[in-house]
């Protein structure tokens, strides 16, 4: 079967335009990026589940082509406000919702905030961001805080501090990390705070969509994680892939588009 061509718009909404690309047709599945990244991040995704989906990934607000806004008008909730604008402007009533690292925890609040257009759930890499861990990372330097240098230095010690979590040699996929973290800005690391100042437990046991918490088990940031958001869902279903690590949807995108489409195929029909 011949994977079908990516598109590319905006649609507009209150906040600003938004990026979306798409790609294929049938029950529409919307794709969450991480922090720093951009839609890319599911660049190899997007026509493995357009095969059978209506796969739609966007920039979320403040990265990649998306618009801009003041760091103090972002937040977990907004992200996913946002988000169902865009559904609302794709003419999508109810769609699947799929989510990785940050994209993940706004996935999260759009199943708790608005549960009857979210019809199928998956969290891959998703923290389970509560006091203790709000306390533990209070005021500490996020992974991509790294001070814009005149001679071009900070881009090297992004590569290093960022290179430890991605597969050795693969300088491909650590480019594709750098060009969306230079695109994002201050946003590269203040993405990291938005998460960090989410109240999950007291929204997750809001959801009730049918729910794939997905672990990647070579990501030392998440995968401790996986157990307890599973065991926090009523029932959730959690899948490991053990080779994964934190760009697992742009590292494996075959077995990351397997995982989401075996269990969409399920909970969409």
């Amino acid at each position: 079967m011949t994977a079908p061509t990516i598109r590319r718009s905006f649609v507009d909404t209150g906040a600003g335009a938004i990026h979306v690309a798409s790609a294929g047709a049938g029950f529409p599945v919307l794709l969450l990026h991480q922090t720093p990244r951009s839609w890319d991040e599911f660049r190899d995704v997007l026509p493995l589940l357009g095969r059978d989906f209506r796969a739609i990934a966007i920039d979320t607000a403040g990265f990649g082509d998306s618009c801009k806004l003041p760091p103090a008008e972002h937040s977990i909730e907004r992200w996913a406000a946002i988000a169902f604008e865009v559904l609302d402007g794709l003419g999508v009533d109810a769609a699947a919702v799929v989510g990785h690292h940050t994209g993940a925890v706004t996935a999260l609040e759009m199943a708790a905030s608005q549960p009857a257009r979210v019809k199928a759930l998956v969290l891959s890499s998703c923290p389970y961001n509560d006091a203790a861990r709000r306390s533990a990372h209070a005021g500490k330097r996020t992974i991509d805080d790294v001070p814009a240098r005149a001679d071009g230095a900070h881009l090297t010690e992004l590569w290093s501090r960022r290179q430890p979590y991605y597969p050795a040699g693969d300088i491909g996929l650590m480019e594709r990390f750098i060009a969306d973290a230079i695109k994002a800005g201050p946003m590269a690391s203040h993405g990291h705070v938005v998460v960090r100042n989410y109240l999950m437990e007291q929204r997750i046991s809001l959801v009730s969509a049918p729910t794939l918490v997905l672990q990647a088990g070579s990501d030392p940031h998440a995968a401790p994680y996986a157990g307890r958001v599973a065991a926090a869902i009523d029932g959730s279903v959690l899948h490991t892939i053990a080779e994964g690590m934190v760009p697992m949807p742009n590292q494996l995108p075959e077995l990351f588009a397997r995982a989401v489409a075996d269990f969409l195929s399920v909970h969409t029909a």
